[in-house]
């Protein structure tokens, strides 16, 4: 599914920007991230390590901006009922991984990024971090880590570096 929603993206994208820009803002997009930026990539033929060094910057770009200002954006979206529905959800998601985070702290978290799962990643682990009010100076290395280690496992998948 993550490689057709990538294709969709490029097919949109081709010849209207370089492909290293494509891939960073694939990088830079929720749910996406460093996971669809590495398969776009790819796709687009960008040499493995300028790829992965483009697609961790796009993933991790938006990261501090996260941990420092997503609950006054919260807070000013639940004005509009049809936001403060999603936030609700997303608060909820938030507290149901809390105590998985919370248990093994730096640990839990660094997992719960690294793994490219849907629904992990390091936009959910920003806004998990400033939900659970973990500083950005602890949680910026930790999420930073784990989006490392997430491109890893994705370079390994999408440019054949490991076969499963």
């Amino acid at each position: 599914m993550l490689e057709q929603i990538v294709a969709e993206i490029l097919e949109f994208f081709t010849d209207k920007m370089p492909r290293e820009l494509t891939s960073f803002l694939i990088s830079l997009m929720p749910v996406l991230e460093i996971r669809g930026g590495m398969i776009a990539s790819r796709l687009l033929q960008i040499p493995f390590f300028k790829a992965f060094l483009i697609c961790y910057a796009g993933n991790m770009l938006p990261i501090p901006f996260i941990i420092l200002f997503i609950r006054k954006i919260f807070e000013f979206l639940r004005r509009y009922k049809f936001f403060g529905r999603i936030i609700d959800k997303l608060e909820k998601r938030t507290e149901k991984n809390k105590d998985k985070v919370l248990k093994f702290e730096a640990w839990g978290l660094l997992l719960f990024v690294a793994i490219p799962l849907p629904g992990t990643g390091g936009w959910t682990g920003a806004l998990m971090a400033a939900l659970l009010d973990i500083r950005l100076k602890k949680s910026l290395p930790i999420i930073a880590l784990g989006v490392l280690i997430a491109g890893f496992i994705m370079s390994g998948l999408t440019y054949g570096l490991f076969h499963i």
